[in-house]
């Protein structure tokens, strides 16, 4: 699977990109280009266009039966999703939906739920997801993205950013190394990433989220591995009293 996003609608962190070191390379050649090179590797793929936000694209091809990919839009919102999740007669009750609703659809009803009531924090709903999984979700309406991976790391999943300042998501690495160059790295296990407050932890959701850089064997900078700071309070992060007035899920 494969998504680039312009910088308007998912920012990437500053630690992602790398020094360009003289005569080094920043990789592919913009997004379109990016996506029409996974088009043709890949047996039976498909893209979809998101505008000026960016593109999507998935292929079955050799994937893993233990964490397949699945695609599924809805209402606007377009989500791909690898991996299974354990629970889910569970979050079908908790969300409503019928016995034939799969994760990557879950995963989108969680979505909308939290868009449009907000019972729970971001963090919990992820953290309700359990299994292997990685996944990516476009909203369209309101030109925002949500991005997880689990608290393993068990799905292939990278993230990275092109010389244009895309954002780029695949589960293969070879593709986010054409596209980005150095700048590159997994994406952050017991992560979450969404437009408006960027990467957090779902694991640890009081905790800041910091860069750590990567070195290659060439003793070059090449992205950066994000880490829970267990020392960094997000500001704010206290919890209210009890009897407060205040709405607990700004907390998160």
């Amino acid at each position: 699977m494969l998504a680039v996003f312009d910088q308007t609608v998912a920012k990437s962190p500053e630690g992602l990109r790398s020094p360009i070191p003289d005569g080094g390379s920043t990789g592919g050649g913009g997004a379109r280009s990016l996506v029409d090179h996974f088009s043709a590797a890949k047996e039976g793929a498909v893209t979809i266009s998101l505008g000026g936000s960016g593109c999507l694209a998935y292929s079955a091809e050799k994937q893993n039966p233990f964490i397949p990919r699945l695609f599924a839009a809805v209402d606007d919102i377009f989500c791909l999703f690898q991996g299974h999740i354990g629970n889910i007669p569970v979050l079908r009750q908790q969300y409503g939906l019928s016995k034939t609703a799969n994760e990557v659809i879950i995963v989108i009803e969680a979505y909308r739920t939290l868009r449009d009531r907000g019972p729970y924090p971001a963090d919990q709903v992820v953290r309700d997801l359990n299994g292997k999984f990685a996944f990516i979700l476009y909203d369209s309406s309101s030109k925002t993205t949500f991005i997880a991976a689990d608290a393993d790391g068990s799905v292939p999943f990278f993230w990275g950013v092109d010389a244009e300042g895309h954002l780029v998501l695949s589960d293969d690495v070879d593709v986010v190394k054409k596209g980005c160059g150095k700048s590159f790295a997994p994406f952050p296990k017991g992560c979450f990433f969404t437009t408006s407050k960027g990467l957090q932890s779902f694991e640890h959701p009081l905790n800041e989220v910091k860069p750590v850089p990567r070195v290659d064997s060439q003793g070059q900078v090449c992205g950066a591995n994000y880490k829970v700071d267990a020392q960094a309070k997000k500001d704010g992060s206290s919890m209210p009293r009890v009897g407060s007035a205040a709405d607990w899920s700004s907390q998160y």
